[in-house]
């Protein structure tokens, strides 16, 4: 029989475990119509000299906003702070996996300890907020780059507004919404939103599909270079491209190779998928139509028994008219005129394949432990865009089996 000393004790035990689940517990409020939002802050900054003026796009999205007497915002139904510039690879998981503890945010709901999607036709939307469906204004406002909340500013530093919209989002519907710059000379500003339509299309789970769309700003590729962003990183990408490309895929055999003197990788491009014209795309800011799926096959590697695969992925935006084998540039060119840009994506530290001087992203190819597998490999979604000086890939995940130890 327990003694009264050691009930306490248990008791005790008891009410401070409750106290401290207590603190951690976060309870989301149910939402019987969602629609499934991301939101990407596409401009850059602080990257060259003609920045210097310009107010740095670190903001606030404040959903169906209130405001005090004064005119000031002091609360709203969604508030996503400290949005920061969009990542180049938005992952298929939650942004604040694996994240640093810094409070800026890549994307929204990213970090935000949000109710998310949930799996739909074997999609994973867990990065996709959910909000009530209907008609809703959203106003993003300018912030100083500091931890400290929005609302707990000074009044001064509180109200800036960067762009104010009223949308409508329908329930359960997924869509992606960019803030970007419209035009690169008056500095014009919008919001585009995008209904996605990939989890309604009949893709093949063995096929990787790919959509391409070019969002850069007017007069951005034509304008002199000396005022453009400096992102080195994004190789021949980081001056534009032409409104109008064509785009070429090459599929490498193994990652390993790309990173070996002499640029074997070269010499190993799987048949019938060496420089083969993919697809086309053309700059436009102001429809937000979803551009087509593209597919290629994973190529299984047949000494893995099929499950698993080395291979990756080469891009080559390209003039109409030019092609992979007749453009007249080098690997190590940077300077283009907008008329070719490439982008690797491989999965080594997201090092350039030697020699390249492209931009270069993750595979599109997911490889997890899934089943008695690991690593095996997973075909995926993606969408590339190019905006402004950069280029960035969003890969969407299908559901797979979960690992068996």
């Amino acid at each position: 029989m327990m003694t009264m000393q050691l009930i306490k004790k248990i008791l005790l035990l008891i009410l401070v475990v409750s106290c401290v689940t207590g603190c951690t517990k976060v309870d989301y409020t149910k939402i019987d119509e969602p629609a499934y939002l991301r939101v990407f802050n596409n401009f850059n900054y602080g990257f060259s000299l003609g920045d210097k003026d310009k107010k740095v796009p670190f903001l606030c999205m404040i959903i169906n906003p209130t405001f005090d007497a004064e005119g000031k915002p002091n609360g709203g139904q969604i508030v996503g702070d400290f949005l920061d510039v969009r990542d180049y690879y938005a992952p298929p998981y939650p942004s604040h996996v694996g994240s640093s503890t810094s409070v800026n945010n890549p994307e929204y709901p990213g970090k935000e300890n949000v109710l998310v999607g949930p799996i739909v036709n074997g999609y994973d939307l867990s990065s996709w907020a959910q909000i009530p469906s209907g008609t809703h204004r959203f106003v993003f406002f300018y912030r100083p780059k500091n931890s400290v909340p929005y609302f707990k500013l000074d009044r001064n530093l509180i109200g800036d507004v960067m762009k104010d919209t009223t949308l409508t989002l329908t329930h359960h519907e997924v869509y992606t919404m960019h803030l970007l710059q419209k035009d690169y000379l008056t500095k014009e500003n919008g919001v585009l939103l995008r209904q996605e339509t990939f989890l309604k299309q009949p893709l093949s789970d063995s096929l990787a599909y790919v959509n391409f769309y070019n969002y850069s700003a007017s007069g951005f590729q034509e304008s002199s270079d000396d005022i453009k962003p400096e992102v080195f990183k994004m190789g021949q990408f980081q001056y534009g491209i032409k409104d109008k490309m064509d785009i070429f895929l090459t599929i490498y055999s193994d990652q390993v190779s790309a990173l070996t003197d002499g640029g074997r990788y070269r010499f190993n491009a799987i048949p019938g998928y060496k420089g083969k014209y993919f697809a086309s795309v053309e700059r436009n800011i102001s429809s937000a139509a979803v551009a087509s799926y593209h597919s290629y096959p994973v190529f299984p590697n047949p000494a893995e028994n099929g499950n698993v695969t080395q291979s990756w992925q080469m891009w080559d935006f390209l003039s109409p008219g030019m092609n992979p084998a007749n453009k007249p540039y080098h690997v190590m060119d940077t300077k283009t005129d907008g008329n070719w840009a490439s982008l690797a994506c491989l999965n080594l530290g997201l090092e350039k394949p030697s020699p390249h001087n492209g931009a270069v992203l993750p595979n599109m190819l997911v490889n997890i432990h899934s089943g008695v597998h690991n690593p095996r490999t997973f075909a995926t979604v993606n969408t590339i865009e190019v905006i402004n000086g950069g280029v960035y890939l969003t890969t969407i995940q299908r559901k797979y089996p979960a690992p068996v130890y």
